[in-house]
């Protein structure tokens, strides 16, 4: 095997171009061992495995920059800088994020999760350069799906201003995530059927010099398109065709099942671990919207590039019709376009993950809260139960949507609780809404919920007693009942138990009357600490005599974390909590 012998990116440059296509057919079946039996991004890596493996020839890295977007295909890029032990060996999978990490490598500029940031990145890495007098090349490397997002027009837009040497490789596999959506791919497919010739050229129109390549997986026209841009002195877009999930079949023929996934079995195509659950929060949402589309037109369903999560299917999709919308991965303009919805009298529903609603802040302000539109948004993954790499986690939503004016936060316990809030919000037009959706278990209580959501920041008092009082929000709620449980089973100590239901709001009330027979109130919390939920709580009662413990997560980026050991990491287990509320009330 050529593979195994590439110890650095000099044994690299010593292959002939025909043992480097041997090379990539060797990689890309290390890539499929690999994720068969432990999951990652499928299909962005097997499309792009000679696009790398040329690029490394050519360039020298890391005198020459690479910034990957979004970085989920940087697998291949990985084996060849060093890290390939933990792709041969199932013992070190795991040695290695599936994104960039300037932690792993020098060859890793930045840790990158999110899409359309790499050619600003360049940018700043190609200015740093200019005025530091080097003449390396900065190269950027973005999916065609990644172009719908508006940075990277702001990206390119300066880049061609700056002016100087900035290779961006468009990656075109005519996929985001799911299919494309956005006038741009109009102009992509042109360029493609074209061959590179149309006169409608957008790269060019913005002052890029174009380079074509038809064939994304021809180790010669990639070398030599490369070795061509290579140390130009002006900004240059090559357009790159591939497969996604190239070699492998399933892939190649269901390229949104197969953009990233679990482990999976090779001959069958299926993955081990099924991923359509229907009992599951987006299941059963997704259900419950295709109803609401069907019975009220003015009903309409957005997203942003991530359908499949919410139980979109492409049948599904089909069936929504005009009344579903992907903006494509653009966050910003689906929080401002929900907006202009709900002012005209539409009830959008936005459904988006946590982690990417943090791009949209300045929509959420400014479009949404400002003018207090009653658009729904619907909050996905806001959990430690959610994703764990730390360009992805979604612990950060409470401080910023629970603290933002005119805003109703809701977070459900069960599945009851969500369909209560969500009817609601979409029937209610005073508030713009957003609803945590539980990330941990499918919990149904049994019980209707017939909660006025109409009397805001009503918390529900769902035991009561006495010298302690725990609050315990959404997926959190269950480690509050089963203290209050420990508790009673073991000290015969009756706790009160709430429910805050609003994250946005405080029960001053109920807050003021705890304080009658109350000497402890305790907050839990599933997302960051400091300036959450709980600590509004504590601010609330100030200088009171009621003692206040808030539980949360630390601030920080936790990565590729075990949910147990970080709950334990942060105190968060029944038996802390429990032994520290004995030790305060003495």
């Amino acid at each position: 095997m050529y593979f195994e012998k590439i110890d650095s990116l000099n044994d690299l440059k010593k292959l002939s171009i025909e043992q480097l296509k041997i090379l990539a057919d060797e990689m890309r079946e290390v890539l499929l061992l690999k994720l068969s039996s432990h999951g990652g991004h499928i299909g962005p890596n097997l499309g792009t495995v000679e696009l790398i493996i040329a690029m490394h020839y050519v360039f020298n890295s890391p005198i020459d920059q690479f910034v990957f977007d979004v970085s989920h295909q940087s697998y291949v890029h990985k084996m060849l800088t060093g890290r390939k032990q933990s792709f041969l060996e199932a013992r070190h999978y795991d040695d290695v994020s599936g994104f960039t990490n300037p932690d792993e490598s020098e060859h890793d500029l930045f840790c990158i999760g999110h899409t359309s940031t790499s050619i600003s990145l360049a940018c700043g890495l190609m200015k740093a350069r200019d005025l530091r007098q080097e003449k390396n090349n900065i190269v950027a490397v973005i999916g065609d799906g990644s172009l719908s997002g508006g940075e990277a027009y702001e990206g390119m837009n300066n880049v061609v201003e700056v002016g100087t040497n900035m290779i961006v490789i468009v990656n075109d596999n005519e996929m985001s995530i799911a299919e494309n959506h956005g006038g741009i791919y109009q102009n992509l497919k042109l360029l493609r059927d074209s061959k590179g010739k149309a006169e409608c050229n957008f790269f060019e129109a913005l002052g890029f010099e174009y380079f074509y390549i038809e064939n994304g997986h021809d180790m010669n026209e990639l070398v030599t398109t490369l070795k061509k841009v290579k140390d130009v002195e002006h900004p240059v877009v090559v357009h790159v065709h591939t497969i996604k999930g190239k070699g492998f079949k399933f892939a190649e023929e269901n390229k949104e099942m197969y953009h990233a996934g679990p482990p999976f079995d090779r001959k069958s195509g299926k993955y081990i671990y099924p991923l359509d659950n229907p009992e599951s929060y987006p299941a059963v949402t997704a259900a419950f919207l295709m109803e609401q589309i069907k019975k009220n037109p003015k009903v309409a369903v957005l997203n942003s590039g991530t359908p499949g999560g919410f139980g979109m299917n492409a049948e599904w999709r089909k069936e929504a019709g005009s009344q579903y919308i992907d903006v494509g991965i653009a966050e910003e303009h689906a929080v401002a376009m929900a907006s202009g919805m709900a002012k005209n009298g539409v009830v959008p529903v936005l459904n988006v993950y946590s982690t990417f609603l943090q791009r949209a802040y300045d929509q959420l302000s400014q479009d949404l809260c400002i003018n207090e539109n009653p658009a729904v948004i619907l909050v996905y993954l806001a959990s430690v139960y959610g994703m764990n790499d730390k360009t992805h986690v979604g612990i950060f939503d409470i401080v910023m949507l629970g603290n933002m004016p005119n805003i109703v936060y809701l977070a459900p316990t069960c599945v009851e609780e969500h369909f209560a809030m969500l009817k609601w919000a979409m029937t209610q037009r005073e508030h713009p809404v957003a609803i945590r959706v539980p990330a941990k278990e499918f919990i149904s209580s049994g019980k209707e919920d017939t909660t006025d959501y109409n009397k805001l920041n009503k918390f529900a008092v769902t035991r009561h007693g006495r010298d302690v009082a725990i609050i315990a929000l959404g997926d959190f709620y269950t480690i509050g009942r089963d203290v209050a449980d420990k508790l009673k089973a073991e000290c015969n100590m009756d706790v009160t138990l709430i429910n805050p239901k609003f994250i946005s709001g405080l029960d001053t009330a109920l807050l003021d009357s705890l304080k009658k027979d109350h000497k402890l109130v305790v907050t839990l919390e599933d997302g960051v600490l400091e300036g959450g939920f709980g600590q509004k709580i504590a601010s609330y009662y100030g200088t009171s005599d009621m003692k206040v413990k808030n539980y949360g997560i630390k601030n920080s980026f936790p990565d590729r974390y075990n949910v147990e050991e970080l709950l334990i990491e942060n105190g968060i287990t029944v038996e802390k909590i429990a032994e520290d509320m004995e030790k305060i009330i003495g």
